[in-house]
């Protein structure tokens, strides 16, 4: 046992053999600069990306309601009748809708209503006119 410790010990280390270089085939050199070159077309052209991602997120919430959904939508605008109405039909309400008007009946901010108004959901009565 204290043969083989001395055998390690003093025994030389075998030399490590450098690891040779790689060579690339054409096949991946093209693939490497057709990734370069997409990459440089997105940083030239950042805002066809970002609306991309806009009309995602728009498409995301204009999902359509359903049968509950659209009664619990027309229960918040029968509370607010007295100076609102609908301006469409209410099939066309969409989730993003509804959520505004959760968010009116939370937070009273009549912002809410206002933006609501200018996206031709909802329109003001007039009041004294007959």
């Amino acid at each position: 046992m204290l043969k083989g410790i001395l055998e390690k010990l003093f025994k030389p280390t075998p030399q490590s053999v450098p690891p040779k270089a790689e060579q690339i085939s054409p096949a991946e050199i093209e693939a490497l600069i057709e990734a370069k070159l997409k990459e440089h077309a997105a940083a030239i052209h950042p805002a066809t990306d970002a609306d991309q991602i806009e009309k995602q997120l728009a498409n995301q919430e204009d999902f359509k309601l359903t049968a509950k959904q659209m009664e619990y939508a027309l229960a918040l605008i029968d509370k607010i009748s007295s100076e609102f109405e609908l301006a469409i039909a209410p099939a066309e309400l969409t989730l993003k809708d509804l959520n505004r008007l959760i968010g009116y009946q939370k937070y009273k901010n009549k912002g809410i209503l206002v933006n609501l108004v200018k996206k031709g959901i909802l329109k003001r009565k007039l009041i004294g006119v007959k």
